[in-house]
C-alpha cells in the first residue's frame, strides 16, 4: 500500500501516486507512479536542480485532478533559507501535465542544470499488488530531438510513455535536462506533457475502454457540471453537507467513461488496487447514490448487459447470463495470466442487476432500457435459476472452477477466512452465502414487476413471485440459527450452517426476505454491542472465533455495508436503529475529513475514542463515497411511488434541518426537507 506521505490525484481509470515532492520512486511492491488502463506509465520521475534533490516545503492537493508541491534544494534541516523556490504544479485529465517553475530570490544571477530523470517499468497492475515483476517482454527508450519515447513491447501488446516540454531541453534514454540562465529575482518555468499510448489488444474483451482527452471536457469544467447538475444539500450539521460535498467530488474523481457508451459515465471502485469496473461494486454504488446521480446506473446497466455472459469457460469462471465480476486492461489479462477480460467470479452480481435494472426504472421512468435490456434480464434469470444451484435445493451457491487464479469466496466479503462456523474452522465448498439469497428473493420480485408492466407477460411474473415466496419460505426455514436468533452466514454443501453472527443480516432485511416475526431480533442484534461498536456494524461479531476488529472481513467496520443495513432497517420499520447506524458512520466521517474508507476498525467507540484507520484501505472508493448518499435517503426516508417520490424523516438526534434540493427522477424535481426526528416532511415541485 501506498506510503501516508504520498499525494494522490486521479481522473478514471488514469491516477498518479507520488512522494510529498511530486517525485516518483516505485518499487515492484509500492503502488507509486502514473497509472492507465491498470499499467504503470510512469515507475521513476525525479526532479534535481544542480544536481540536488529537492525538499518539500508544503504541498496541496487542490482539487482530485491536480496537486501542487512547493519545494527548496538540499535536505530538510531544522532552518531552511534557501535562495531558489521550486512549484510543481500537476493535472490529469487525459494526459499527465506538469509545470515546473524556478524562482531565484538571490540578488546575484544564477546558472542551473534542472533534471527530470524519467523511467517506467510498465508494471502491470495485479504485479504491483503482488509484489512479483516478472516482464517477460522487452522495454526501450529513445531519446528523439523534441521528446523521450519509453516503451515495453511483448508481441503485439505495446505501451508507450511520451514525454515532451515546452522549453527545449537535451533527451537521454533516461530523462531530459535544462540549462537555465536565471537573473536576480527572475523565475523560468517550463510545461511539460506526459502521454501514454496503448498499441496492441487490451485484453480479450470486446470493446475498447480508452478515452482521448480531446473533445472531453476540463476536468475543472467537467467538476463543476457534475456538481451543477446535482441536488443540493443544506444542514444544520456542518459535517453531514461537507461529507455530502466531498462523496459528490470523490464520485466525480472515481468516473470513467466507456468510449462505446458516447461519453457516459460509471464508477471506478477504487484507489488504488480498483480502477476499473467492478459488477458487484458499479451496481451497488449506483443504488446508493440512487437519488442523487441516477444516469450512472444506466451507463452501468448498459455495459454490463454488453459483457454478460455467453458461454461456459472455466478460466473465466463464465456461464450463460452472468454478470461480470471484474475487467481488467493490462499485460496479465491480454496474455490470460490472470481471467480478468472479463472474470465473471460473482455471485452477487447477477441478481443485483436485476434489482438495479428496477430500482432505476421506479425512480427515473425510463421504461424503453427496461424492454431494451428484457434478454438480458431474462438470461439472468435463468443464471439463477439453471447455473447457479450447484448443490440443486433452490440456493445461489459458488465454487471456483479456475483452481489456480479464480476467487475463492465469490460474495462480497471475498477474503479467504471470511465465511466460518462458529469454532472458527472454515465450511468447504460449494458455499452459499445468506445475503445471496435475499438478493435473489428480491430480484425475482423485482423482475415479475417488470414482467408484468413492461415485457407483456403475465404469467412468467405469476411464476417469479411464486417462486419468490417458495425461496423466501424454504430460506427462513432452513437458515435460522435458533440457539442464536439471527440467519447464519452461510451453509456447507452437507446444510450446515455457517453459525456465526455476522452483519450479513442487515443484508437480508434490505432484501425484504426476511419474515416479519424475526425481523426485530435482527433489528436488536444490529445495533446490540456485539455487532455495533458505536461507530458502526461489525462484519463479525464480538466473541465470534474469528473475530478481530481490524480483521479484513472478520470485524472491520464498512460504510457501504452499514448503508444497506440502515435501508433494510427502514425497510422493516426500524427508523430509530436505522437513525443510530447513520449516525455512527456519519460521526465517523468527520475524522475522515467526510472522506470514508473501505473500511475501518471495529474497535469500541469509547475505547479508541476515534475510529481507527484500517492500514490498506482503499480511499477513495466508490462504495464508501455512496455510502452517505444512502444514509442520507434513509434518514428522510425517500422512496419513490409511481409518479411521486414519498419523504418520512427519521433523523438522529441532534442533527437538525436538512434540505436536499432539486432531487431528480420521473416527477422531475423535487426538494425534500426534515427537522429533527419527528417533524413532517414537505415536498415542492
Amino acid at each position: 500500500m501506498a506510503q501516508a506521505n504520498t499525494v494522490r490525484i486521479l481522473d478514471g481509470s488514469t491516477f498518479v501516486v507520488s512522494e510529498d515532492t511530486g517525485d516518483i520512486e516505485a518499487t515492484p511492491s509500492e503502488p507509486t507512479g502514473l497509472f492507465s488502463l491498470d499499467t504503470r506509465f510512469l515507475s521513476r520521475w525525479v526532479l534535481t536542480v544542480n544536481g540536488e534533490r529537492l525538499n518539500a516545503l508544503s504541498y496541496d492537493d487542490l482539487q482530485y485532478y491536480e496537486a501542487r508541491f512547493f519545494l527548496v534544494p538540499g535536505m530538510a534541516t531544522h532552518y531552511v533559507d534557501a535562495k531558489l523556490s521550486i512549484i510543481r504544479e500537476r493535472t490529469i485529465g487525459g494526459s499527465f501535465h506538469e509545470q515546473v517553475t524556478i524562482l531565484n530570490h538571490d540578488e546575484k544571477a544564477v546558472d542551473l542544470e534542472i533534471r527530470m530523470d524519467a523511467g517506467a517499468d510498465f508494471a502491470d497492475l495485479f504485479q504491483v499488488k503482488d509484489e512479483i515483476l516478472n516482464k517477460k517482454g522487452e522495454t526501450y527508450a529513445e531519446a528523439e530531438a523534441d521528446r523521450l519515447r519509453l516503451g515495453y513491447r511483448r508481441g503485439n501488446f505495446r505501451r508507450e510513455t511520451l514525454i515532451s516540454s515546452s522549453q527545449t531541453a537535451r533527451y537521454d534514454r533516461n530523462g531530459f535536462t535544462y540549462s537555465v540562465h536565471l537573473e536576480p529575482n527572475t523565475q523560468w518555468s517550463t510545461d511539460i506533457d506526459v502521454h501514454t499510448v496503448v498499441l496492441g489488444p487490451t485484453s480479450q474483451v470486446r470493446m475498447e475502454m480508452r478515452v482521448p482527452s480531446h473533445g472531453r471536457p476540463t476536468p475543472q469544467r467537467g467538476l463543476e457540471e457534475w456538481i451543477a447538475a446535482a441536488p443540493k444539500v443544506n444542514s444544520e450539521c456542518e459535517h453531514l453537507a461537507h461529507t455530502y460535498r466531498r462523496s459528490l467530488v470523490d464520485l466525480a474523481a472515481l468516473r470513467f467513461s466507456p468510449l462505446s457508451l458516447s461519453g457516459q459515465t460509471l464508477p471506478a471502485a477504487g484507489l488504488p488496487w480498483f480502477m476499473t469496473m467492478f459488477g458487484r461494486d458499479s451496481i451497488l454504488t449506483c443504488l446508493q447514490v440512487m437519488p442523487f446521480v441516477p444516469g450512472l446506473s444506466r451507463t452501468t446497466l448498459c455495459l454490463l448487459a454488453s459483457l454478460q455472459g455467453t458461454r461456459f469457460d472455466d478460466f473465466r469462471d463464465e456461464d450463460p447470463g452472468r454478470i461480470l465480476h471484474e475487467l481488467r486492461y493490462g499485460e496479465t489479462a491480454a496474455f490470460e495470466e490472470q481471467p480478468h477480460s472479463p472474470y465473471y467470479g460473482s455471485v452477487d452480481a447477477t441478481p443485483l442487476f436485476l434489482v438495479l435494472l428496477d430500482e432505476y426504472e421506479r425512480w427515473t421512468g425510463d421504461v424503453a432500457l427496461v424492454r431494451e435490456l428484457e434478454q438480458e434480464a431474462r438470461a439472468a434469470l435463468r443464471w439463477i435459476d439453471n447455473y447457479a444451484d450447484l448443490v440443486g435445493n433452490g440456493y445461489i451457491w459458488y465454487e471456483r472452477r479456475n483452481t489456480d487464479t479464480g476467487l475463492e469466496n465469490q460474495c462480497w466479503k471475498d477474503s479467504w477466512d471470511s465465511i466460518s462456523y462458529r469454532d472458527g474452522t472454515l465450511p468447504p465448498f460449494p458455499r452459499a452465502t445468506c445475503e445471496v439469497q435475499g438478493y435473489a428473493y428480491d430480484a425475482k420480485v423485482r423482475a415479475a414487476r417488470l414482467a408484468r408492466e413492461f415485457w407483456g407477460d403475465p404469467a412468467f411474473a405469476d411464476q417469479l413471485e411464486r417462486e419468490a415466496a417458495q425461496l423466501k419460505e424454504r430460506f427462513n426455514r432452513d437458515w435460522w440459527v435458533e440457539d442464536g436468533q439471527y440467519f447464519a452466514l452461510a451453509l456447507d454443501p452437507d446444510g450446515r450452517p455457517a453459525d456465526v453472527l455476522s452483519s450479513n443480516i442487515g443484508h437480508l432485511l434490505w432484501s425484504g426476505i426476511v419474515d416479519q416475526d424475526r425481523a426485530e431480533k435482527l433489528a436488536e442484534h444490529l445495533v446490540g454491542p456485539r455487532l455495533f461498536s458505536g461507530w458502526g456494524v461489525r462484519t463479525l461479531a464480538e466473541g465470534e472465533a474469528r473475530y478481530n476488529p481490524i480483521g479484513y472481513h472478520n470485524g472491520t467496520i464498512w460504510p457501504f455495508d452499514n448503508s444497506f443495513i440502515a435501508w433494510g432497517l427502514r425497510r422493516y420499520g426500524f427508523a430509530e436503529e436505522a437513525a443510530t447506524i447513520a449516525d455512527g458512520i456519519l460521526a465517523a466521517a468527520r475524522y475522515f475529513d467526510g472522506r470514508l474508507p473501505e473500511a475501518f476498525g471495529g474497535y469500541q467507540r469509547e475505547l479508541t475514542k476515534f475510529p481507527v484507520e484500517y492500514p490498506t484501505a482503499c480511499s477513495p472508493q466508490a462504495w464508501s463515497t455512496g455510502a452517505p448518499m444512502l444514509l442520507l435517503r434513509t434518514m428522510l426516508g425517500i422512496e419513490p411511488h409511481g409518479g411521486h417520490l414519498a419523504v418520512e424523516p427519521r433523523l438522529p438526534i441532534g442533527m437538525g434541518r436538512i434540505e436536499v434540493l432539486d432531487i431528480p427522477g420521473r416527477w422531475g424535481r423535487v426538494d425534500a426537507f426534515a427537522r429533527g426526528r419527528l417533524d413532517l416532511h414537505q415536498l415542492s415541485g
